[in-house]
């Protein structure tokens, strides 16, 4: 007989090699195995191997502390770079943790506290250069909606009660506030803690369950509903009569129902410098070494926009502005905490939500500017530092931190070289809580809200969404679920849609796996995807399916039913062309990374399945776990050793000399040697 693209010899079943069965491990390996790939796939103590106590010491102690590692190559010049740098992000994080604060329904100074006590804790625990902490736009929003929704404001407080104000309205509600920043407070310790705990436990790929394009959709609906909710700024509208919904139907209608409260000064003013801090930004964009445009741009505008009023008195006018802002720096708020009744269960659950999308955002971030310099960082790790930041800031009046990309960006735009930079941002805002926070009373609450809006712009990425549309439109439906969600239900909903839709993308993988009927190609003995490659060129009588999964009990069932529906559209077709039936049918299992007994079963099944339709059934590379699972339970010895093959190759060649060339098929002979002794076997 011919071979294309093979030695004669090679599949000789005298010479064939057999299928090799690696010796079973006992189950406290496997149990070893499974557990070091699952928490410790990044193999965090290699470095620890074959080293002395002492360097074992060091080892941690560096681990733990990371600027004890790169300070030691810590040079002057960096710190020129590191000053610049946290300057730079210090002038941009001034403005937004003001106005981020009212996303959270907290009175400004918590913004600026936030910014404060957690880069401090990062700078001494975080592995990333670049990162800039702080209070961020989508984690504010969300906790401030999820706080809202869990404490409603009370009918005795009255409608003019506002939690961004300290401004006495009666005691209902300042008892409510109290209870408003009890529950802030105490979130954002039980964040740091679930935060901490994740990392701790080595349980970082949780979040992956997020994935990129439902983050991209969640991100941009939060977004679109943090902008629209600065209408109320934009146009004069008190923060206590606006809707505290995030929906954009209750927004819009909230915006028009208060029309009687629109300022044209306030609008005016607003689109103005809203106007300037688009055209810095679009200066910034063109030209990277202006960088520093973007960022002192929102500072500039609160400073100008202050002037103007203290010069025009617009505050008499209808130009609502922010007020008394206590400058004192952060009080400890241990005492607020609320470890019993109602508090604590709401506390737990907005704890936890929040803490979910700070991390999503907070590593990716990380790990996005560390790959720009070639280095690696270590989510887990991340996860500690960042439990540990909202931990201590939970006991220092600050509400739950993260990465801001925004801030970072211009971080590493501005040239920063270590964790530094966060301790400049740091101790610049300490002087603004000690010394100039009564600068910050005329300032508008429209430029603040100008500057939100224009910070918020960069979280719509429409180019990455065309790009998800065009490579994967199950994933672009994830990306709108969790967008439209977000828009037209509330950020909470948008969020559990985008876990729900990222986790049934996942099933949906799982539970429909993909599969190919494989054809040689034309000169060679390599086997693929006949739709891939169309010249590829089918063997009579004999069908070759590849399975890309693993098979498990989810999707076991399916794989057979795929497997028996190739069988009869192939068959079809062949009736119509006249063809030789099907005799044979080889399973290419290279890809297949594992099996449980349900899917052995559903093999066995099958098996018999194609016995009744005279079908025999054979096997090309299964790996090292699949054939010792499949030796175990008795399936290799039921099909027949010598239907197991190296190659689909070697196991094309080996059907095709049992082919029975008529139009009956008969059920197809194990392959007879001359040499019983040197009959193929599978090792043990």
């Amino acid at each position: 007989m011919s071979k294309v693209g093979s030695d004669a010899g090679a599949n000789d079943p005298a010479t064939r090699r057999p299928i090799g069965i690696p010796d079973k491990a006992t189950p406290l390996k496997d149990l070893e195995l499974a557990a070091r790939e699952t928490f410790f796939p990044d193999d965090p103590f290699r470095p620890f191997k074959n080293q002395p106590r002492s360097r074992r010491l060091q080892l941690g102690l560096n681990y733990i502390f990371p600027p004890l590692q790169w300070l030691r190559s810590y040079k002057l010049s960096y710190l020129k770079d590191d000053i610049i740098a946290g300057l730079t992000i210090g002038s941009l994080c001034i403005p937004q943790d003001i106005g981020y604060s009212k996303l959270a329904g907290l009175p400004p100074i918590y913004g600026l506290f936030t910014s404060f006590v957690p880069p401090l804790i990062y700078a001494l625990l975080g592995v990333s250069r670049e990162i800039a902490i702080g209070p961020v736009a989508v984690v504010s929003i969300l906790l401030g909606t999820l706080a809202s929704h869990q404490l409603p404001v009370p009918t005795l407080a009255t409608k003019k009660c506002d939690t961004t104000s300290l401004k006495f309205i009666n005691d209902a509600c300042t008892q409510y506030r109290e209870s408003y920043l009890a529950l802030i407070f105490t979130a954002t310790f039980f964040a740091g803690i679930f935060q901490a705990a994740l990392g701790l436990l080595r349980l970082g790929f949780i979040i992956d369950f997020l994935s990129h394009a439902a983050i991209i959709g969640f991100m941009g609906g939060a977004a679109v509903t943090i902008a629209l909710q600065q209408l109320k700024g934009m146009l004069g509208i008190s923060t206590a009569s606006f809707t505290r919904k995030t929906d954009i139907v209750s927004v819009l209608r909230s915006v028009f129902q208060h029309v009687d409260e629109w300022s044209w000064r306030t609008a005016l003013l607003g689109l103005f410098f809203l106007g300037f801090l688009l055209l810095s930004k679009f200066i910034g964009k063109k030209n990277k070494k202006l960088f520093w445009i973007p960022a002192i741009a929102p500072l500039t505008s609160v400073i100008l926009s202050t002037l103007f009023v203290l010069v025009t008195h617009l505050d008499k006018h209808g130009v609502a502005i922010v007020g008394k802002i206590d400058g004192k720096i952060n009080p400890s708020s241990v005492g607020r905490f609320m470890f019993h009744g109602e508090i604590l269960k709401k506390a737990l659950r907005v704890g936890f939500e929040s803490a979910l999308i700070a991390l999503t955002e907070g590593v990716a971030i990380g790990r996005t500017f560390a790959s720009f310099n070639n280095y690696q960082i270590d989510g887990n790790k991340e996860m500690i530092a960042f439990g540990t930041m909202n931990i201590v800031g939970s006991c220092t009046s600050c509400y739950v931190a993260t990465g801001s990309f925004s801030r970072s960006a211009v971080n590493y735009n501005a040239g920063c070289k270590t964790p530094i930079a966060n301790v400049v941002m740091s101790i610049m805002v300490l002087v603004v809580l000690a010394v100039a926070t009564p600068l910050f009373h005329d300032t508008p609450n429209c430029i603040l809200a100008s500057i939100i809006i224009n910070a918020v712009l960069t979280l719509i990425d429409i180019p990455a969404a065309i790009k998800v549309f065009k490579v994967d439109k199950l994933d672009f439906i994830s990306l709108m679920a969790a967008f439209l969600g977000v828009l037209f239900i509330s950020v909470e909903i948008g969020l559990l849609i985008a876990v729900c839709v990222s986790v049934a993308n996942i099933l949906l993988q799982v539970t429909r796996p993909h599969s190919a009927v494989l054809g040689r190609i034309p000169g060679t003995s390599i086997f693929r995807n006949v739709e891939q490659y169309p010249d590829s060129s089918r063997i009579p009588g004999i069908l070759i399916v590849r399975i890309d999964s693993a098979i498990y009990f989810s999707n076991a069932n399916y794989i057979r039913e795929r497997i028996l529906r190739w069988l009869d559209d192939e068959n079809d077709q062949i009736k119509k062309e006249n063809g030789i039936p099907f005799q044979f049918l080889i399973i290419e299992m290279s890809p297949v990374t594992n099996i449980d007994t349900t899917g052995i079963l559903t093999l066995e099944d099958l098996r018999k399945t194609l016995q009744k339709r005279k079908v025999q059934l054979a096997f090309a590379n299964p790996g090292t776990m699949v054939i010792q699972k499949l030796n175990d339970a008795g399936f290799v010895a039921d099909v027949g050793n010598d239907w197991f093959f190296l190659t689909v190759d070697e196991a094309v060649e080996v059907c095709r000399r049992h082919l029975t060339l008529g139009h009956e098929s008969t059920t197809p002979h194990v392959p007879a040697f001359s040499d019983e002794s040197k009959a193929p076997h599978l090792q043990s």
